[in-house]
């Protein structure tokens, strides 16, 4: 694999979404690391998954009552330089420390609410710094100059850069996003221009802009191998960001961290945006995600059987400067990158309900919506009883006070319920239907 993918920090949570009380997985480049949070200095820690005795994933282990990470299998544990510190079926006085018995750490480091991991050699880790975007420099705890962060996160069955294409191609948001976040009436040429362009990415302008000029100008960043952003002033009204961070997992999956940066002109959208619970919010990112999930699962298939990357020129017919997005990303795969999994062949397609999950593909990692699936399934029986206690209510009233309370009581908790049943749903599994395909 080529230097351009290993020698990196990749993101590979968000900090709010780690449990500091439990170790947990994440692959990068096919490799299958453990994080786990090390008290002892206050940090995020990360290894290969795998123990070295009889090579277990110790992320199906425990973080133990000193604070280091034991293997589920025998009890090994290990300090957070990977040190095995106690063997318990070893006999007091014998000594098994050494390479052998330790873990391998790789360099972690934390930026803009996310933590990072260095997949390269590890002391090269301090010459190159995490990739964050410059506009968002952090202020303590917050973000600087007002700006309102919303993310998500999503596991998706599509290679790294097929989401990158994907991202940078402003063109498609028209028609495929149609009554999600775009309208087929807002089409209109993009006449995009790559403004720089070299090893390390490029920079575009669209001077026109979304929504036909009204919108105002926007900028384009692709910070290779695995960042890009958008960044339109919309006149009036805010600044506003579109940060994609495509992180390769194996052949055929990747994960998406997105960003959604707001810097309001006046107080009240900030408001009415802070007021929305983060796990609403990642509902309604899913159904932005599926309007082109399936149709991007399919499409790299029919890439690869054209002969990838290097022969995109070739199986594409980019005949617009809307096309100068995915033109410049691929100049830079087959100038500086190449493909993360050369050789290998994608996995075979997945049927509809698969690539409709929700549940695996994100609120089982989701702190957010993981409590919020919680709650909502521990509500639901509660409006069972009160629609029992209505009914029996309304039985005893005899169309009197009580009957009417018992009326009231019903239709609330009718209404509750289905609720608690749609939110249930849109956290578990998407429907497959594309709100462009039905109506106008």
């Amino acid at each position: 694999m080529h230097a351009s993918w290993t020698e990196q920090w990749w993101p590979v949570a968000y900090l709010r979404d780690l449990d500091p009380k439990r170790p947990q997985r994440f692959t990068v480049l096919e490799r299958d690391l453990v994080l786990w949070w090390d008290a002892s200095i206050g940090s995020w820690r990360a290894f290969d998954d795998v123990c070295p005795h009889r090579l277990v994933p110790l992320s199906e282990g425990r973080i133990n009552a000193s604070g280091e990470l034991e293997c589920p299998y025998h009890g090994w544990s290990f300090d957070g330089e990977g040190r095995c510190t106690r063997i318990p079926q070893m006999a007091e006085g014998a000594n098994a420390s050494g390479r052998r018995s330790s873990c391998n750490s790789l360099p972690t480091c934390s930026g803009q609410g996310l933590l990072f991991v260095w997949t390269g050699d590890p002391t090269m880790a301090g010459a190159k710094d995490p990739p964050l975007v410059p506009l968002l420099q952090e202020q303590g705890d917050g973000w600087a100059d007002g700006w309102i962060v919303q993310d998500t996160f999503r596991d998706l069955p599509m290679d790294a850069l097929t989401l990158l294409e994907n991202v940078l191609d402003v063109s498609h948001v028209p028609f495929t996003h149609h009554k999600t976040v775009g309208n087929r009436e807002n089409a209109a040429p993009v006449l995009a221009v790559i403004r720089a362009e070299n090893d390390s990415g490029f920079e575009a302008f669209w001077e026109e802009g979304p929504r036909r000029g009204r919108l105002g100008s926007q900028f384009t960043h692709f910070s290779a191998p695995q960042l890009m952003w958008h960044d339109l002033d919309a006149k009036g009204f805010a600044r506003i960001l579109t940060v994609v961070y495509a992180v390769p997992i194996r052949r055929g999956e990747c994960r998406l961290f997105a960003r959604f940066p707001f810097q309001f002109k006046s107080a009240l959208p900030r408001l009415l945006v802070g007021l929305r619970p983060r796990w609403l919010q990642h509902i309604g990112n899913h159904k932005v995600l599926e309007d082109d999930q399936v149709f991007l699962h399919w499409q790299e298939r029919v890439l690869e059987s054209a002969g990838g990357s290097a022969a995109a020129e070739r199986a594409f017919f980019l005949p617009t400067e809307a096309d100068v997005y995915v033109a410049a990303l691929h100049r830079w795969i087959n100038s500086h990158g190449g493909e993360p999994f050369a050789g290998q062949r994608l996995p075979p397609r997945q049927g509809i309900a698969s690539l409709m999950d929700r549940y695996n593909s994100h609120t089982v990692n989701c702190r957010s919506c993981s409590q919020a699936l919680h709650w909502i399934r521990r509500g639901q029986p509660w409006c069972w009883v009160v629609l029992w206690t209505a009914a029996v209510l309304i039985g005893v009233g005899q169309m009197g006070w009580l009957s009417a309370l018992g009326g009231l009581l019903a239709v609330v908790a009718a209404l509750l319920l289905q609720r608690l049943r749609r939110w249930e749903r849109g956290l578990t599994v998407g429907d497959g239907l594309a709100p462009r395909n039905y109506g106008t």
